[in-house]
C-alpha cells in the first residue's frame, strides 16, 4: 500500500513517464482535426494538465496527422448537460462530460458514484473507473465511442461554515454533481442542489448555495477558495463520493479515421489516459489544498468515528440503487465495483 506521504512522488513519476507511442510518418494527405468540447475554462486543471498534453502527444505521435483542437467553456454552444448528445450527434467530435449531468440516464455507471465506495486518490479511482467501464459499460455508452473513463479523487465539502459532524450539515444548501452524491448529502441532512460546476460561483454569490461538493482540482478554476473558507474531508477509504467522467467521441468520426491514426488514438486512450488524468488530479489535490491553507482557510478532516456515522446514514442510498437495479444486475455490478476499487487502491 502506498502511504499518502509518498503520493506526490508517485504522481510525479506517473506524470513524467512518456506514453511511449511510436511516431508514425504522415502520408502526403491532409491532416485530420478533431474538435474537443468541454465545460470548464482553459485555466482549469483538466484542460491544462490533461487535455492539452494528451492532444499534443497524439499530434506529435502522428507527425501532425491527427490534431485535436480544444474548445473550453462551452464555446461551441449549448449547456454542459448537452455535451454527451453533442458527441453522439456530431456537433462536436469529442466531448469531456460527466454522466451525472443527466441524472438517471446512465444507471450502471452510478454504482461507481455511490456514497462510500470509491478510493481517496485520483490515480486509483481513474484506473478503477476505466477498468470497470471497459468490462461493464459498453452497452450503456454504445451511442458514442468512449476514449477514457475516469473518476476523480476524494470529493470534499467546501462551505461557508465549518462542517465537523453530521449535525453541521443540517439544512446546508450544497451543490452536488451527481444523483448519488445528492442523495448522500440528503441522507446526511443537507439540502442538496444539483448544478454544473461553472454555475457554482454565481450561486454562492447570490446566496443560492452555502457551499459545494467538488474535488480539490476544481477549486481554483471557479475560485472556490475565495468564496468559502472551510474545506471538509473524510479520512481513509472508502471516501464519501466521487463523480465519473468520460471523454467520448462521435462514432462515425472515429470509424472514419485512417487506421494508423486510429491506432495512435487508441494507444493514447483507455488505461494510459486514465493514469495521466489520475496523476494530475492527485498532484493538484496536494497543491490546491496547501494553497487554501496558506490563504488562511480551514482544512477539516472529520474523525473516523464520525465517518462511520456518515457511512451508516448513507447506506439507504445504496439500498435504493440496488432496488432500482434489481433486474439489471445491480448486486453483481456493486460487487464488481467494490472489487475493482480494491484492486487499484493505492
Amino acid at each position: 500500500m502506498v502511504q499518502r506521504r509518498h503520493l506526490p512522488a508517485l504522481v510525479a513519476g506517473i506524470l513524467a513517464a512518456p506514453l511511449a507511442t511510436p511516431r508514425i510518418a504522415r502520408a502526403q494527405s491532409a491532416s485530420v482535426t478533431l474538435r474537443l468540447h468541454h465545460f470548464l475554462p482553459a485555466v482549469s486543471n483538466i484542460h491544462r494538465n490533461f487535455l492539452q498534453p494528451w492532444s499534443k502527444e497524439i499530434e506529435d505521435a502522428t507527425d501532425g496527422g491527427l490534431k485535436i483542437r480544444l474548445f473550453p467553456s462551452m464555446q461551441l454552444g449549448g449547456a454542459p448537460p448537452q455535451l454527451y448528445d453533442q458527441a453522439r450527434d456530431g456537433v462536436a467530435d469529442i466531448v469531456w462530460t460527466l454522466p451525472g449531468y443527466t441524472a438517471g440516464r446512465f444507471p450502471k455507471i452510478e454504482v461507481l458514484e455511490l456514497p462510500f465506495i470509491a478510493n481517496k486518490d485520483g490515480v486509483s479511482n481513474a484506473r478503477a473507473c476505466q477498468a470497470f467501464a471497459s468490462k461493464h459499460l459498453a452497452e450503456e455508452f454504445g451511442e458514442v465511442q468512449p476514449l477514457v473513463f475516469w473518476a476523480h479523487d476524494a470529493g470534499l465539502i467546501h462551505s461557508r461554515r465549518p462542517v465537523q459532524a453530521m449535525e453541521d450539515l443540517r439544512g446546508m444548501k450544497l451543490r452536488f454533481p451527481t444523483r448519488q452524491a445528492g442523495e448522500g448529502l440528503r441522507a446526511l441532512g443537507a439540502a442538496p442542489i444539483g448544478m454544473p460546476v461553472p454555475q457554482v460561483p454565481e450561486a454562492l454569490s447570490q446566496g443560492v448555495l452555502d457551499g459545494a461538493v467538488v474535488p480539490w482540482e476544481v477549486v481554483p478554476s471557479i475560485k472556490l477558495q475565495e468564496l468559502v473558507k472551510n474545506h471538509t474531508s473524510i479520512p481513509g477509504r472508502p471516501t464519501f463520493y466521487t463523480a465519473t467522467n468520460v471523454l467520448a467521441m462521435n462514432k462515425a468520426k472515429y470509424a472514419a479515421l485512417p487506421d494508423a491514426l486510429r491506432k495512435v488514438l487508441d494507444e493514447q486512450s483507455g488505461m494510459a489516459a486514465a493514469a495521466l488524468v489520475g496523476g494530475t488530479l492527485d498532484q493538484q489535490a496536494v497543491q490546491n489544498s496547501e494553497a487554501a491553507r496558506k490563504r488562511g482557510n480551514t482544512l477539516i478532516e472529520i474523525t473516523a468515528e464520525e465517518a462511520a456515522r456518515w457511512r451508516q446514514a448513507c447506506q439507504p442510498v445504496t439500498d435504493a440503487w440496488l432496488a432500482q437495479m434489481r433486474d439489471r444486475g445491480g448486486e453483481m455490478l456493486l460487487a464488481k465495483a467494490r472489487a475493482t476499487f480494491d484492486q487499484f487502491a493505492a
